[in-house]
């Protein structure tokens, strides 16, 4: 059998084995502190946490942490305090000249960045820390005084550091990204659970049956689709491309741009989801419980003000991820550097004018339907499917998942086929969120 031909390569292959062997070692480490409990909390009176991230925003917020959240434990806070400390340096990196020229001075600027990304980090600890011990039930905690509450933020503060240190060790010594593995864990720890509730429910309804092979079906056609959304169109043709801008100048030969119509891959909805988490953040700092309607509207995960503020971040944040990584200008010195160049289009300011407007207009279908299948899970939740099942119906969880596997896939693939082995598809190669092979123009 061709898998089990597969995983023989792989064991072959020492320096990959040992990869695999470290990330799955890192991820135990990560998964067995998600249950130890601070200390201080009784574990058994956490129901009323439990009930809060069943829903909404919460919810999310444990399902990132793989479950951590509402186990108070030492990893409760999880990543995503570096998730937004990660997307306030980018935006330094546009707006502050400092930043900028961090950026240019490769490798240590980069090493420089990540420093301060890893200080504002402890910043944000420090804030969120106390505003989810005040969320914590009374009932759970055995002494709310002064000294609990230091060092229960000394140990969220350092549990989230641990996290973000093994997702580096991941990086560096794994496969893949390290932070996004970590958030792919938490997510797929969660799918077991959601799909037993979900079939219990469905079990004691009458005709419950059918509505679950429904949604497997629909299920299956949003992964499918998921897929294709991830992967995006790994490149433009020109012709395409000189339509989109009104030049008819199409040239003989069929050739392509670099260019993908989901160039941001999941990152705005990364980016967008830690932003929603803020009011809930504040709301806890300031002692709120969800009583004003700002509060409540961002609490509903159902809700149409919940559903459109997502969606208008996912699409700005796509233009704006876009804009950070793709550099017509840049694109258009390699092309005429390597003797490269666009049929009807002359080098220099109007090849960049050129990719420039392409990269605009294309990038608004691509963000439409990114924040589409992001606000996916209401409607299936309005359809009657269980709030943790409806999750996996698109939205952040899924398309993470999806991205994250394909990421993790083409790694796999390289290492098999860079020592000649053949790679985990019969046919053709794995496309991460990145694309494969070199672009020709």
């Amino acid at each position: 059998m061709k898998l089990i031909e597969t995983i023989r390569n792989i064991w072959k292959i020492e320096d990959l084995k040992s990869r695999i062997l470290t990330t799955i070692g890192l991820v135990l480490v990560y998964r067995l502190g998600s249950f130890i409990v601070l200390p201080g909390i009784d574990p058994t009176q956490l129901s009323a946490l439990k009930d809060q991230t069943a829903e909404g925003v919460m919810g999310l917020l444990d399902m990132f942490s793989g479950g951590a959240f509402s186990n108070a434990s030492i990893f409760g806070l999880g990543i995503m305090p570096y998730i937004s400390a990660s997307i306030v340096i980018q935006l330094l990196g546009i707006a502050v000249p400092y930043f900028q020229r961090l950026q240019r001075e490769g490798e240590s600027g980069r090493r420089k960045i990540n420093q301060i990304t890893r200080y504002l980090t402890v910043i944000i600890l420090l804030f969120q820390s106390p505003a989810y011990l005040a969320n914590l039930p009374d009932v759970a905690v055995s002494s709310n005084g002064l000294m609990f509450r230091i060092t229960s933020i000394v140990i969220l503060t350092a549990g989230t550091m641990f996290v973000m240190w093994l997702g580096e060790r991941i990086t560096e010594k794994g496969i893949g990204n390290g932070i996004s593995l970590i958030i792919m864990i938490g997510i797929i720890a969660r799918l077991p659970f959601a799909a037993v509730a979900e079939f219990v429910s469905r079990l004691e309804e009458g005709g419950g049956l059918v509505m679950l092979l429904i949604e497997i079906v629909v299920l299956f056609f949003v992964f499918a689709g998921t897929i294709l959304l991830v992967q995006g169109t790994r490149r433009i043709p020109v012709q395409y491309a000189k339509r989109i801008v009104g030049n008819k100048q199409y040239g003989g030969v069929r050739q392509y741009i670099p260019l993908k119509v989901n160039a941001a891959g999941v990152m705005p909805i990364i980016f967008a989801q830690a932003i929603m988490f803020v009011p809930i953040t504040l709301a806890g700092y300031v002692g709120d419980g969800g009583n004003s309607w700002f509060t409540s509207m961002f609490a509903d995960f159902t809700g149409i003000g919940y559903n459109v503020t997502f969606a208008f971040l996912i699409i700005a944040f796509t233009y704006f991820y876009t804009a950070i990584t793709i550099n017509p200008t840049q694109m258009a010195e390699d092309m005429k550097r390597n003797g490269g160049f666009i049929p009807g289009v002359k080098p220099g300011k109007k090849t960049v004018d050129f990719l420039d407007s392409v990269m605009s207009k294309i990038t608004l279908p691509g963000s439409v339907f990114l924040a589409l299948v992001a606000i996916l899970p209401a409607f299936a939740m309005i359809a009657g499917v269980d709030r943790m099942f409806a999750q996996f119906y698109g939205g952040t969880s899924l398309l993470i998942l999806v991205g994250v596997v394909l990421d993790t896939l083409q790694q796999i693939e390289s290492h098999l086929l860079m020592r000649h082995y053949d790679g985990l598809m019969k046919s053709g190669r794995i496309k991460g969120r990145t694309g494969g092979g070199p672009a020709v123009y």
